[in-house]
């Protein structure tokens, strides 16, 4: 593809798609700044990689299917450690840092925590499903999963936030 025409899609898809981006790895790793360079790595290594994109998915569900894996990338790299005991157990994140956590409203507060105490796959569902309101095929094709594995996980993921939540006193009328 030419470079010409690979710099305007791009700039195309980074006006249309890069502030939802940015917010799903703000939302998978808590750190605003480090938020925007991966989101800027996105988008490089999807012009880096433009010409093997087949149009079998959208632009946006490959474009969040590069972010995730550029977000994990660095997890693993940043903390491998507890990138590893991600995988398996609840860690909680402790990246805010006080300025920030002040900038969100307390029912915001309380989500983000109990959202970072669950394991990466509940985070990545209920962010991919309930917060960026994509599609059970989409989330599929962003995740690499089968869409019942979508279905299952994402019951078995608000359960768990459910409870986290509660555990913290959290009280709303659907919960």
């Amino acid at each position: 593809m030419e470079d010409e025409i690979k710099k305007q899609k791009i700039q195309s898809w980074y006006q249309d798609h890069s502030n939802g981006i940015y917010r799903y790895i703000f939302m998978m790793i808590g750190d605003h700044e480090q938020a925007k360079d991966l989101t800027q790595d996105t988008f490089l290594k999807a012009y880096n990689h433009l010409d093997y994109f087949q149009e079998k998915s959208s632009d946006k569900n490959w474009l969040y299917r590069i972010a995730r894996n550029v977000t994990i990338d660095f997890m693993r790299k940043r903390k491998p450690i507890r990138y590893m005991l991600d995988s398996f157990s609840a860690v909680p994140s402790r990246d805010l840092s006080p300025e920030k956590i002040l900038e969100l409203g307390e029912k915001e507060k309380q989500l983000y925590r109990a959202l970072g105490q669950l394991k990466r796959s509940y985070r990545e569902v209920i962010i991919l499903r309930k917060i960026k309101e994509l599609s059970i095929r989409e989330t599929a094709e962003v995740l690499e999963w089968k869409e019942s594995k979508v279905k299952t996980t994402l019951l078995r993921a608000l359960n768990a936030l459910r409870t986290k939540l509660l555990e913290e006193g959290y009280k709303h009328e659907t919960i």
